[in-house]
């Protein structure tokens, strides 16, 4: 009866390995595949209404979505971003966990004006990176183009999607 226990042990430990080998394989081959799709354009102006940047958007809208964002992607060009959208709006709360690329993270409330940028965030980092006040979108762009537009809290954001058939 020993023997049996330490076999069917050491049978669901060398199952689960390779349940885990299978799942990191499936990682990798959604890793390769994604790449950004334009939806739309995104553009920030300052409280005058005066145009500071302009980029083609990428839409995180559910669940799914949210949660990879720009996860295993290892490239970004300085005129892509991508946004998520909530149903709500409340404190959010974002990490780093599986994203390769620094970026800045710019929470945006119901108004869609800017009410937080956290600045070059640190690839793979699992630390919070909290809004601290109410968002409902949050736009990640590449790390260091808050700083080269000039954004500041208050700016304003504004979109369209772009229909595809």
């Amino acid at each position: 009866m020993k023997y049996l226990t330490l076999f069917l042990i050491m049978f669901f430990m060398l199952d689960a390995c390779q349940n885990n080998s299978e799942n990191t394989n499936k990682i990798d081959k959604n890793k390769e595949q994604i790449v950004f799709t334009k939806e739309g354009k995104l553009t920030v102006t300052d409280s005058e209404g005066q145009t500071k940047a302009v980029f083609d958007v990428e839409f995180a809208r559910d669940d799914y979505e949210r949660e990879t964002g720009l996860m295993y992607r290892e490239s970004m060009q300085d005129n892509q971003a991508m946004l998520f959208i909530f149903d709500d709006e409340k404190p959010r709360y974002f990490w780093m966990k599986n994203t390769y690329i620094p970026l800045d993270i710019i929470y945006i409330d119901a108004g869609k004006k800017i009410v937080k940028i956290i600045k070059n965030t640190k690839p793979l980092d699992e630390m919070t990176l909290p809004s601290i006040r109410p968002a409902k979108y949050v736009l990640e762009r590449k790390a260091g183009l808050s700083d080269a537009y000039g954004f500041k809290e208050s700016d304003k954001v504004a979109w369209q999607t772009i229909y595809r058939d």
